[in-house]
């Protein structure tokens, strides 16, 4: 059993056409189980609406930081219904980017508190997206814990940052770029992280791995970043295939 615990399938590029073939695909890899993450409000809908019509899809729901502009008086009480909602395991993406700021830098920060607080009304945990921010985003969450736990996507920054993360109980979730020939900082902390506190993801159809490139990323190459995982560790495909997946049954409380 492999679970891709971040991906985007209500992006136009998986239109219904294509669909079927992914899923297909991701099952022959054996991908059983699929996190498809919101953004903002419609895609958090999308997303719900994907895990009730699929057995192996669960949903994240919230904004990101690039959509913190786009929120409204209406925005949290919509979340907050869907986080009732069967099968939303979790409240993100939420974070800060301050590598693109299409948001202003403020609004995210506003927008991703308010959305820490929201996830612990909703006894949800909190994935976090973070790019050329982890400073602020270990202020906050040191300053506004999450009560459920929290994760963060994509890991990219030192070992020295994760230590800080791992030791305030996050787990670090591993992607495409671990496979890149330029990865030195996200090699490190695959080789060093506690073997309980990772899991794996493609962030679909973004970050694809090695060797698929320049190519939409899709589920089925979630396996790409599990090899590279196993062979960083010195450890078995398998081996590797079954911690990322208890760990994410642990993090997500489901069986």
């Amino acid at each position: 059993m492999i679970w891709d615990t971040h991906a985007h399938l209500d992006d136009p590029r998986f239109q219904k056409k294509y669909f079927a073939g992914v899923s297909e695909r991701a099952r022959l890899a054996g991908v059983t189980r699929i996190t498809n993450v919101g953004f903002n409000l419609p895609s958090s809908q999308r997303s719900v609406q994907l895990a009730q019509d699929h057995e192996f899809i669960y949903a994240a729901i919230g904004v990101h930081p690039h959509n913190a502009v786009e929120v409204t008086a209406d925005t949290w009480p919509a979340l907050l219904q869907l986080a009732k909602k069967p099968k939303v395991l979790a409240w993100g993406e939420i974070g800060l980017d301050y590598y693109r700021n299409l948001s202003p830098r403020p609004t995210q920060k506003e927008v991703f508190i308010q959305q820490i607080e929201l996830a612990n009304q909703a006894g949800l945990p909190i994935v976090i997206h973070s790019r050329d921010a982890y400073d602020d985003v270990m202020k906050i969450v040191q300053e506004y814990p999450p009560a459920h736990g929290g994760a963060f996507h994509c890991y990219s920054s030192s070992w020295e940052m994760a230590k800080v993360f791992l030791k305030q109980g996050f787990y670090l979730s591993f992607a495409g770029p671990l496979t890149y020939k330029n990865a030195r900082h996200t090699v490190e902390v695959a080789r060093n992280i506690p073997l309980d506190r990772f899991f794996v993801e493609t962030d679909s159809p973004y970050l694809t791995p090695e060797p698929y490139r320049g190519q939409r990323n899709e589920p089925a190459f979630v396996r790409e970043v599990i090899a590279r995982m196993a062979e960083i560790r010195a450890m078995s495909f398998e081996q590797i295939a079954a911690l990322a997946t208890d760990n994410a049954r642990r993090f997500f409380r489901t069986d």
